[in-house]
């Protein structure tokens, strides 16, 4: 069965260029094309497409607008177009948290240097969200997150371990994700009281623009400190350092402590930051004292660097598929054999909580 999809942004000839690439693919029908984000709510409600492309700046309705009514009447997986600029990722950030699924740069030499790569990439992505929300079983989009007090973790001494995790066991603390990863990262973080143990590394996919006020966002969202990486920025329990986007991050000891590396990203590597390239440094310094965990994500990132980690003796967990916006990243991971546990996503941070509450310093 194609996956159906409206298209919608006010330019009538971004919208025709977008159906020829889209319907190019024998598995997608273009079914509906709107110009701007009243006409889009009224046309999902009529059409119920499988997939939206949707526009952050029109009139009438913006799409941050427009996503949350369609979300709100009919949930459907909406696809962002962004411009790669501060006030594009703001925008983005916002449908995101509306309830979109992904984005895309709204122009494509932004996707690649390689046009037709970047026509495959846009195909393979509606190819994706749209098989994986035409499971009505699953969850479409993540529930939103508001800022908790900041507040130390409660202490519960010689309780037993309920969580089954114990964090004592281990010195960093890696998390990799790619689609999905900025609804999903909110889901984990917040759960997580300002006292965590460990310090924390974030690999998501994104653009360098984006990564700025997207670790801003985590920051205000979660009781864990959040911040964007530098050059080595020293690794500290209780914060959390985000990968810039566009660059490739990896962890080196220095002195007794762990410390970021921030390097230039070269044209042929494909992820920017590289969740595989993280995660073997990770390996080679920190040895086995790692708990990686691999999110929702396109492709299969994550996987090779998990196996550098089991290796040394890390314990690496996945997210569980149902609850995925795209399973690729952590379903390459368990089927590997690389994942000591597969969870929903709600039940990882619990359980990375629970831990904090039985650490024992």
């Amino acid at each position: 069965m194609a996956v159906s999809v409206l298209v919608v942004d006010d330019s009538s000839f971004i919208r025709k260029r977008i159906c020829e690439i889209l319907e190019a693919d024998g598995h997608i029908e273009v079914i509906g094309a709107a110009s701007n984000g009243r006409e889009a709510v009224a046309m999902a409600q009529d059409l119920r497409p499988d997939v939206i492309t949707m526009d952050v700046e029109m009139p009438v309705m913006d799409g941050i607008t427009a996503v949350r009514h369609i979300m709100s009447q009919r949930p459907c997986p909406i696809l962002m177009f962004s411009s790669l600029t501060t006030k594009g990722a703001q925008a983005t950030l916002d449908a995101l948290e509306a309830g979109a699924v992904d984005f895309l740069p709204k122009n494509m030499d932004d996707i690649s240097t390689d046009r037709e790569f970047a026509k495959r990439q846009l195909r393979a992505r509606v190819r994706l969200i749209g098989a994986r929300g035409l499971d009505e079983k699953r969850p479409l989009a993540a529930e939103p997150v508001s800022r908790p007090e900041r507040s130390p973790g409660a202490s519960h001494a010689g309780e037993a371990l309920r969580a089954g995790v114990d964090l004592n066991r281990y010195e960093l603390l890696l998390i990799g994700t790619s689609t999905g990863g900025p609804a999903a990262l909110p889901r984990v973080l917040s759960q997580l009281p300002s006292d965590f143990p460990l310090p924390i590394v974030l690999l998501q996919h994104m653009p360098g623009s984006f990564t700025p006020p997207f670790a801003q966002r985590l920051d205000n969202l979660c009781q864990i400190a959040v911040k964007h990486a530098a050059d080595r920025d020293r690794l500290t329990s209780g914060v959390a350092v985000l990968a810039p986007g566009g660059a490739q991050l990896e962890i080196e000891r220095k002195a007794g402590a762990y410390i970021v590396r921030v390097r230039e990203a070269t044209k042929e590597q494909t992820y920017k930051p590289c969740v595989d390239m993280t995660f073997a440094s990770a390996a080679r310094a920190v040895n086995g004292k790692v708990l990686a965990i691999v999110l929702t994500g396109m492709g299969a990132d994550g996987r090779e660097g998990a196996k550098e980690l089991k290796e040394k003796g890390a314990t690496i967990w996945a997210q569980d598929e149902a609850t995925c916006v795209v399973a690729g990243m952590p379903v390459a991971v368990a089927e590997a054999g690389l994942a000591d546990r597969v969870l929903p996503l709600d039940e990882i941070g619990a359980l990375l909580r629970e831990g904090a509450r039985n650490w024992i310093s």
